[in-house]
């Protein structure tokens, strides 16, 4: 059973990477996936009750994904169709590709400390629509995003799920993990830069369409207002969860709720038309629910390998033969790229005792780094990867070529700075 099940996530995982070659939609690919490996799961045990079960509780955190997704998406549409991403992007002065690529990754690198990862791309992209309309250039600095994204959320205990995950756990605390990730964070993001800057080259060409087609039916009041709105029920996700202990995904329902109800007494007077295009219902036609579907089908095949205990059986397998836990650490990192680094981390959580390694131990802080920013090397190896592909319809196989190579190199980069410091101040 096992083997077929590897076979099955091995071919989809093939189909999704050469999406362009085969011309068969990567979607379809991951949602064909996830439900095969389950149906031989299913098929090869004795109890299908006890599968099914186990589906349900996978699909109670799957569809918490999903749904922060597609209302982290809304927002963002939200604003954008009220264009206040321009009060941002008029700012932004400069053309120069190199200087705006700096810019750029900088910003997303502290905003994703804030916000998350996901929440991060998700703006950027939106935002880089605006500043550069050249398809191929803006491919570049998506790239960017979703590296600088990863980095920025590995070192603070909200910006990544894994990080909140070993948080929560009792096995990071704030102080410790900020002060000991902010520099090998910052180096996976600025090896890559600096690379990158020597192959870019010219000025940035604006957007053909700078400006919403529906920008001059509403007023720069109502503008700056939902932007406002908009930054701020993003911002405002880890504080709900934080005050309320619920899931992240209520705290951008209850933001999303909140700016519907604010667009519909700000656009009341409004005639029919004019208003549908300033509703979260028109900005729900807009959110792209291919890239939500893509996440269902790769995340219920993940949780497949883990119902399985295949991902555990990995954990053990490594520690078994590998033995230096901070390899271990390293090739966990790796791994996130292929799976899901959410499972990975719980397998390790699971598996190193915290009698062993207590609180604030150097493996749970390198483990954060690691498991936060090796996804990078792989577009669908972590959530913002997955959304800025879907955003931007970006390739597999270019951003291996163009964005893993250097993903990689700034991964063990920040990965050697965490080393250096370990060594020098036996943290």
């Amino acid at each position: 059973m096992n083997l077929l099940i590897i076979g099955i996530f091995v071919i989809g995982y093939a189909a999704i990477a050469l999406e362009h070659p085969i011309k068969i939609n990567k979607t379809a690919s991951a949602l064909l996936t996830g439900v095969l490996c389950w149906v031989v799961y299913i098929m090869s045990s004795p109890d299908a009750g006890d599968i099914t079960e186990k589906l349900t509780d996978h699909l109670g955190e799957i569809s918490g994904i999903l749904f922060f997704l597609l209302g982290a998406m809304t927002i963002v549409e939200l604003v954008d169709a009220h264009d206040g991403f321009h009060a941002i992007t008029s700012k932004i002065k400069t053309k120069d590709l190199r200087k705006l690529l700096w810019i750029i990754s900088i910003v997303t690198f502290f905003l994703s400390a804030v916000l998350d990862n996901l929440t991060t791309t998700i703006v950027m992209v939106s935002l880089l629509r605006k500043l550069i309309g050249n398809k191929k250039t803006r491919m570049f600095f998506v790239g960017m995003v979703v590296l600088a994204a990863n980095a920025g959320g590995a070192w603070t205990p909200i910006g990544d799920v894994t990080t909140t995950m070993l948080w929560i756990g009792g096995q990071i605390n704030t102080g410790n993990v900020m002060a000991n990730l902010i520099l090998p964070s910052l180096t996976c993001l600025v090896i890559p830069l600096v690379f990158l800057s020597f192959s870019l080259k010219g000025e940035a060409e604006q957007p053909a369409i700078a400006k919403n087609k529906d920008s001059d039916n509403t007023t720069p009041f109502e503008r700056n207002l939902i932007l406002t709105l908009g930054i701020g029920a993003l911002v405002f996700v880890p504080v709900f969860k934080t005050i309320t202990h619920l899931p992240p995904y209520m705290g951008m329902l209850f933001g999303l709720g909140i700016l519907w109800i604010v667009t519909e007494i700000i656009h009341k007077k409004k005639n029919a038309t004019d208003k549908d295009s300033f509703s979260v219902v028109q900005a729900l036609r807009k959110a792209d629910v291919p890239s939500v579907l893509f996440f269902l089908g790769i995340l219920i095949a993940i949780s497949a390998l883990e119902s399985t205990h295949m991902l555990s059986d990995l954990a053990s397998a490594m520690d078994e033969h590998i033995g230096n836990i901070k390899i271990i650490t390293i090739a966990i990192g790796l791994l996130s790229s292929i799976i899901d680094n959410v499972p990975l981390v719980a397998a390790a959580m699971g598996m190193y005792d915290m009698s062993i390694y207590p609180p604030d131990h150097y493996f749970w802080t390198f483990l954060a780094y690691c498991a936060g920013t090796g996804g990078s090397c792989l577009i669908i190896g972590s959530a913002a990867g997955v959304a800025a592909m879907g955003m931007e319809k970006i390739d597999f196989i270019w951003y291996m070529k163009k964005i893993g190579w250097l993903a990689l190199v700034g991964y063990l980069a920040g990965a050697a700075v965490f080393l250096l410091q370990l060594s020098l101040f036996n943290s």
